[in-house]
């Protein structure tokens, strides 16, 4: 198989590239590496350029007519940005993708798998969500993988470009073998701050401890990274059992089916490292941070045959082990 991943440059999309070269496939990468790095393309075929771009796409495809599916994972993502600036990030993640899908209609691609985003959902009481949750999205971030969710269901009942929307959660950790990690030496999410202040001997803040789950901070269903990257693999060998043409736009949560708060992280992350090398303070939550949730869902293992396998200790693990060797890796 051969298929084509925007965003492919960056911590998930190369992640899940690796995962596809690791089953032998064929991997195209598009991104204009504007966050991406050019060192995680590595045994693929790089394009640089912007997914809007509807001659690159034509061309990538002229060049690959065997590309079987596209992996849409260009977007950006940092949430409290999204709510400084919202037109910037429905320009980007919803406009951008609205030119893509007509490109890749016109180069006759009928497979689109989606990273989505469980941000979208309205919690349940119990802060579990499944598939048929109500959605209400908190910040332009999460709105604007809402509103491509509704724009590719909408293309899909009128043209053959069928959709997989895989919704996750918190992603975590780096490939096992090291090969990515995460690109940005001061990441936003919370295991990314934990390894920076672990690392650097930066305070570590547990933005708001007044949420209504069992210990005040916020729960999140901390998926690893290479768990995430199995999943995409799995719905790109299940996805004509998924999406048909009777059902051709289709939604699954990809996440470990555990809740855990931060202070949940924090104490892993401690038995992990040892006492006495954090300095963890409380303060308010960010613009744009919602108390959570996790999936309860069996869907993914029903469909796709996949289930999460490695462990929030194995995430901090291999975060931390990438931690050592980013600076040498990308000089950063």
């Amino acid at each position: 198989m051969k298929v084509l991943i925007t965003g492919g440059a960056g911590y998930i999309g190369s992640t899940i590239g690796l995962a596809c070269q690791d089953k032998g496939w064929d991997v195209v990468v598009l991104d204009d590496l504007s966050t991406g790095r050019r060192e995680f393309t590595e045994g693929t075929t790089l394009y640089e350029g912007d997914i809007a771009d509807h001659a690159l796409v034509a061309r990538i495809f002229a060049e690959h007519p065997d590309i079987e599916a596209t992996v849409h994972c260009a977007a950006k993502i940092v949430v409290p940005e999204s709510v400084a600036d919202p037109i910037g990030y429905y320009r980007n993640n919803v406009s951008k993708t609205i030119e893509l899908l007509d490109s890749l209609r016109r180069a006759g691609c009928t497979r689109l798998l989606f990273s989505s985003s469980a941000s979208i959902y309205e919690p349940e009481p119990d802060l579990t969500v499944n598939e048929t949750s109500a959605l209400n999205p908190q910040s332009p971030y999460a709105a604007s993988k809402m509103l491509c969710e509704r724009i590719m269901a909408d293309v899909a009942a009128a043209t053959d470009l069928r959709t997989l929307s895989l919704r996750y959660f918190n992603p975590v950790g780096g490939d096992p073998d090291l090969r990515t990690g995460l690109q940005n030496p001061k990441p936003s999410h919370a295991l990314g701050k934990l390894v920076d202040a672990y690392t650097y001997g930066d305070v570590f803040t547990i933005t708001g401890v007044d949420w209504a789950t069992r210990d005040g901070s916020a729960i999140r269903d901390y998926i690893h990274v290479w768990d995430l990257a199995k999943a995409h693999v799995a719905a790109l060998e299940h996805f004509d059992a998924v999406c048909t043409p009777e059902e051709p736009y289709t939604v699954i949560n990809i996440g470990t089916g555990t809740g855990s708060t931060v202070r949940e992280l924090v104490a892993a992350f401690t038995e992990v490292v040892g006492e006495g090398n954090l300095n963890v303070v409380e303060g308010p939550p960010r613009p744009g941070d919602v108390i959570g949730c996790y999936t309860t869902s069996g869907l993914a293992l029903e469909k796709l045959g996949w289930k999460a396998e490695l462990s929030i200790a194995d995430a901090i693990r291999t975060a931390l082990e990438w931690a050592k060797i980013r600076p040498e890796r990308l000089g950063a």
